[in-house]
C-alpha cells in the first residue's frame, strides 16, 4: 500500500501546534510509517517552488496551523488547498483566528504604530514602517502585505476537518493519526471534539449559584471541587466545546475558551454573555456597573480564540 504525502504548514501563531504533533512521542514512528512529509517547513528546508511543482490533490492531508494575516499566508493557503485532497484547520488559530485574531480589535495602522513607535523599547524617530517594496543597492526588498483583518483558514479556502485547541491534546492528534492510517475519516465539515459543551465533562459539583463578585484568577484560591463560575471566575465552559479532557479545569483553572463554540452556537463570546448574566446577582444599576468593571479585558476573555468567525470578525475603526 503506498505511503500517504502529509504536509504540515505554521502560519499566523506562535509555533505550540507544531510542537503539540511531537507530543506524540514514538507514536511520530506510526506517522513515518504511513505518511511521507513532503512538507513541514519547521522540520525541513523546503521552498515554495518545490510545492509548486507537485500536481493537484498529490498531498493527502494537509495539517495548518495559524490564522491567516497577510498576502504570503493566503498564497500559501490557496496553493496548499489546491495541491491537497484533505486539509485541516488544525489548532484555534486555524480553527477561529485564535490568539492573534485579537488584533481586530484594531487595524494594520493601529497595529504599526505601536509595534514600531508607541512600544517603549524603539527609537524610531523618523517613524519608518515595514514597506512592501524597499529599494537597497542590492536590489528590491519585498515583504507580505499586512492586512487589517485576521482570517480563520475556512475564511480564505476551504476546509475539510476543524481540530481545535490551544494546541490541540495528544488525544485528539493520535484520533487523527488512526483516522489516517485506517483510512476511517469523519464527514467533511467535522469538529475532531466533543459535540457536548465542556461543562457536560467537567468534574465539579454544580449547584446552580448565582455570584454578586467577579474575581480574576490571581485574585483567589478557588475550591477545587465547586464550580469555578459559580465562585466568581469567569469559566469559558457553558460556551466552550468539550473533548480536551478539561485539562485546565483539572489544575484548578477556568476555561479560556480555546475549543472553540459547542454545535449549535455561532458566536461564542456571546453565548458567554449571556450565560455569565444569567447568574449575576445584582439589584441595582450601581452593582450592575461594578460587576461589569470586574471584567478587567472583555475582549481577551470573551473572543480570546474565536474573534475571527465571530459575529463580530472585527472592530469597525
Amino acid at each position: 500500500m503506498p505511503k500517504l504525502k502529509l504536509a504540515l504548514y505554521w502560519s499566523a501563531s506562535c509555533g505550540g501546534c507544531d510542537v503539540a504533533v511531537l507530543d506524540i512521542n514514538e507514536r511520530i514512528l506510526d506517522v513515518a510509517q504511513i505518511a511521507d512529509i513532503v512538507l513541514w517547513p519547521v522540520a525541513m528546508d523546503f521552498k515554495y517552488h518545490h510545492i509548486e511543482a507537485l500536481d493537484d490533490n498529490s498531498i493527502d492531508v494537509c495539517l495548518w496551523n495559524g490564522s491567516v494575516r497577510n498576502s504570503e499566508q493566503e498564497h500559501v493557503a490557496k496553493l496548499l488547498r489546491a495541491k491537497s485532497k484533505v486539509m485541516v484547520a488544525f489548532g484555534s488559530c486555524a480553527v477561529s483566528g485564535g490568539i492573534p485574531a485579537l488584533a481586530n480589535f484594531i487595524n494594520r495602522d493601529l497595529a504599526f504604530e505601536r509595534a514600531y513607535v508607541e512600544a517603549p523599547t524603539n527609537d524610531n524617530p523618523n517613524r519608518v514602517f515595514p514597506q512592501t517594496s524597499t529599494q537597497v543597492k542590492e536590489g528590491t526588498l519585498e515583504l507580505p502585505e499586512f492586512w487589517d483583518t485576521v482570517l480563520a483558514l475556512g475564511q480564505v479556502v476551504p476546509v475539510e476537518y476543524y481540530l481545535p485547541g490551544c494546541p490541540p491534546p495528544v488525544k485528539l492528534i493520535n484520533q487523527v493519526v488512526d483516522a489516517l492510517a485506517s483510512g476511517n475519516l469523519p464527514p467533511p465539515g467535522s469538529v475532531i471534539a466533543s459535540e457536548k459543551t465542556l461543562c457536560d465533562e467537567c468534574p465539579r459539583v454544580k449547584k446552580e449559584k448565582n455570584i454578586n463578585k467577579v474575581y480574576r484568577v490571581h485574585e483567589i484560591i478557588p475550591d477545587p471541587e465547586k464550580c469555578l463560575l459559580e465562585q466568581g471566575l469567569i469559566c469559558m465552559g457553558p460556551a466552550t466545546r468539550g473533548g480536551c479532557g478539561a485539562s485546565c479545569i483539572l489544575v484548578n483553572m477556568p476555561c479560556r475558551g480555546c475549543f472553540g463554540p459547542p454545535a449549535g452556537v455561532y458566536d461564542q463570546g456571546a453565548k458567554m454573555l449571556s450565560a455569565l448574566a444569567s447568574i449575576y446577582d445584582a439589584k441595582n444599576e450601581g452593582e450592575i456597573a461594578r460587576m461589569l468593571g470586574e471584567v478587567v479585558d472583555p475582549a481577551g476573555t470573551f473572543y480570546r480564540f474565536g474573534m475571527s468567525t465571530s459575529m463580530l470578525v472585527r472592530k469597525r475603526i
